[in-house]
């Protein structure tokens, strides 16, 4: 009896984004290094933090496709992109990569809707609102370090955006969460 209960083209898409998630983690794993090697050691950490909750994303979408009787295919990982050459540089190159995962994300959706797999488009909903956090999570990287001078801050700007970073969580307050306590 076929116990499977994805498309052939759903099950792709599923694998496809694991693998997305995977080579996130790598970019992330890759930039956290360089951000290292320069003495970054707060970012560094905040980096290496966030490539592991994307190596986490992909284990979520692995055991998703394995409990609805697909089975997940791991394709190469593209090598991730040369090291940044500034925390500019990084910085947005984390945003876009969010921005890019986004995209995708949306396409699973579209296609859930498409084939009205409705299992897979309350799985993806999590996904959803995970973005909303990942791109306010990069763009506060963004500002924090406009904030602190940009490609021109002073060491000790630096030196506090580093100690700040260590110690950020790494969820984002959203908005849609706030209440007239919890702002």
């Amino acid at each position: 009896m076929n116990t499977k209960r994805l498309s052939n083209a759903m099950e792709k898409a599923l694998s496809d984004q694991m693998n997305k998630e995977i080579h996130a983690s790598h970019v992330f794993l890759s930039y956290g290094i360089w951000a290292d090697d320069k003495g970054y050691q707060g970012i560094a950490n905040f980096l290496y933090r966030h490539a592991q909750e994307e190596r986490n994303h992909s284990i979520k979408f692995m055991e998703y496709i394995l409990n609805r009787g697909g089975k997940p295919k791991i394709d190469a990982i593209p090598a991730p992109p040369a090291d940044p050459e500034s925390l500019t540089e990084c910085f947005d190159g984390v945003f876009k990569h969010e921005v890019d995962n986004t995209t995708s994300i949306y396409r699973l959706v579209d296609l859930s809707m498409e084939e009205k797999d409705w299992a897979t488009w309350n799985f993806m909903q999590w996904f959803v609102q995970e973005q909303i956090e990942e791109e306010t999570l990069a763009k506060n990287l963004i500002d924090k370090l406009k904030i602190a001078g940009g490609d021109r801050a002073t060491d000790e700007s630096l030196f506090t955006l580093d100690k700040t970073l260590q110690e950020t969580p790494n969820d984002a307050p959203l908005a849609q969460e706030a209440t007239g306590e919890k702002p």
